[in-house]
């Protein structure tokens, strides 16, 4: 007789503020306080803030057997859940915009709008072809990183940088990797939420930066385009819109919070 699978443990998570609930979904490679830090302040001054770590990520251990999105989608609402919120906005950040759409899906009768930054939707050749390549690259951190800063920012942006910033940047990415970046950039790569779009009955923002090359803008307007209602802003940012233009993303998201219905 084969033992069930043991129940994966709940993911490790920062909360922070008062008031309706938000949960935050970050990115691969990514974590809860590394991708959304920059704008936490802000949000838990007028929400209850829940942004969890998917395994491997942050304080939440690497687990061998890779979750599938439904099972992400599933444990980062458990997060929230167990964190005693009932409902919430819910926020996804590039592949974390998948999650937080299946789980719009999985999860209609708790998630009150849907807040989507550079987010992945899969479906596409380039996409699964740079996700492959940075799995491929993961054991390679020179090259890693030298890849990452070819595509996570915008040109505008890299081009104002003085070659002393360049190299601090350049530094910067050669931070070890967490233990997940392999299992989440291989979802980024399989995943298709297309065919989720059309359910979705929340209010939606996407936030697109028409300098993405890592996740390009064409992504991001397949979920504009798909769900009903849903409005797209675009910021001339690259990927990482939070490091690149941080006062703006911070009013687009801000203004789309503070204007949801309590």
């Amino acid at each position: 007789m084969s033992e069930k699978p043991a129940t994966p443990a709940p993911l490790a998570r920062t909360v922070l503020g008062s008031g309706p609930g938000l949960l935050l979904a970050h990115g691969a490679g990514g974590s809860g306080i590394n991708n959304w830090g920059p704008l936490l302040e802000d949000l838990a001054a007028h929400r209850t803030v829940v942004a969890p770590d998917f395994p491997g990520s942050g304080d939440s251990p690497y687990e061998p057997q890779a979750p599938t999105l439904d099972e992400l989608a599933d444990r980062l609402v458990a997060a929230a859940v167990e964190e005693g919120l009932e409902t919430f906005d819910l926020a996804g950040y590039s592949m974390g915009g998948a999650v937080a759409v299946r789980a719009a899906n999985r999860h209609p009768q708790r998630v009150r709008s849907l807040l989507l930054i550079a987010p992945v939707a899969g479906g596409d050749h380039r996409l699964r072809m740079t996700a492959e390549l940075v799995v491929g690259l993961s054991d390679h951190p020179e090259l890693m990183a030298r890849f990452m800063l070819s595509v996570l920012f915008g040109s505008t942006w890299v081009s104002s940088l003085t070659p002393e910033e360049l190299a601090g940047l350049y530094d910067n990415l050669l931070t070890p990797l967490p233990d997940g970046v392999r299992q989440q950039f291989t979802v980024v790569g399989e995943v298709n939420v297309r065919g989720d779009l059309g359910s979705v009955a929340v209010p939606t923002l996407v936030i697109s930066p028409t300098e993405d090359m890592l996740v390009q803008p064409g992504q991001h307007r397949v979920f504009a385009e798909g769900i009903p209602g849903a409005r797209l802003a675009e910021l001339a940012a690259g990927h990482m819109a939070f490091v690149e233009l941080l006062p703006e993303l911070r009013k687009l998201v801000m203004d789309f919070l503070t204007g949801l219905p309590e």
